[in-house]
């Protein structure tokens, strides 16, 4: 299923920075970035269940958010994009 995973942390401080980078690195791990702030991700139950108990382990829920849409298997009629795309799209493959 497609996941569509944003967040908003609070970067006021050395901490919050950290946090920022640690929440970007695990969402880079299961998908791609899509804006600044915002991964699409294809990601199974079980997958899904870990990635979201890593980010809530990550942030802090008194400063930041984070917000998860499940956009489910048939994603596709589901997406307009307008503008520049950024990278490859999910579900293709990816040659070296």
């Amino acid at each position: 299923m497609l996941v569509l995973i944003t967040y908003d942390v609070n970067t006021e401080n050395a901490a919050g920075k950290a946090r920022l980078r640690k929440v970007a690195k695990q969402c880079v791990n299961y998908g791609r970035r899509v804006q600044n702030s915002v991964f699409e991700c294809i990601l199974d139950n079980a997958q899904s269940i870990a990635l979201k108990a890593t980010l809530e382990d990550i942030i802090d829920t008194e400063k930041d958010s984070l917000r998860f849409y499940y956009l489910g298997n048939k994603y596709q009629t589901k997406i307009e994009h307008i503008g520049v795309d950024r990278g490859i799209a999910l579900d293709q493959p990816l040659i070296l």
